[in-house]
């Protein structure tokens, strides 16, 4: 079917301006903390919001307040397990993730590149996005994001950003 009728895109018109307006409302209304950098808790409600906020224009089964009632139940959820692992580590570790060492001073952690899918190649990809030239001072960090972070270890191993990141132990060379 080409063509639904100008009712039903009237309804659309009018679902999806007034839910937008909601869905902006009530994303301001739960902090930024909605909006910011995704890890796979995050990323999973986005894209409960973006299938509610699409099921809520296109289907005329779905009532707007029952839409609206959805995208704000998925938001209020989203703030109380984002409030819920602030205040706890433990329950952090176990929505967000916990951040894995790729590379150390070197060397690639074959068995940690393996668990989480992630190549020697892609390794370097970033090390080469931050212009790191001795590989025998950097690290290379998985994080809880999925992005890998590059930094580079200054002597005395003094890494403050590797705090709360299980990290090698350095073996009978200081390595």
């Amino acid at each position: 079917m080409w063509f639904g009728g100008w009712e039903s895109v009237l309804r659309i018109l009018v679902h999806g301006t007034i839910a937008y307006v909601a869905l902006v409302f009530l994303l301001r209304v739960s902090g930024k903390r909605t909006l910011s950098k995704m890890n796979a808790f995050d990323f999973v409600i986005t894209i409960a919001l973006g299938s509610a906020f699409a099921t809520l224009l296109i289907s005329d089964r779905v009532p707007l307040v029952e839409g609206i009632v959805a995208l704000g139940t998925l938001i209020i959820l989203q703030w109380i397990v984002s409030s819920l692992y602030v205040r706890s580590s433990r329950f952090e570790s176990v929505v967000k993730g916990t951040p894995n060492v790729l590379y150390w001073k070197g060397e690639y952690l074959d068995d940690v590149l393996r668990r989480v899918r992630i190549t020697h190649e892609e390794v370097q990809a970033s090390m080469r996005d931050r212009n790191i030239t001795r590989h025998e001072r950097a690290a290379a960090v998985l994080e809880t994001d999925g992005t890998i972070t590059v930094i580079e270890i200054p002597p005395g191993d003094e890494v403050h950003a590797l705090e709360g990141v299980d990290r090698p132990v350095a073996d009978a060379n200081g390595r």
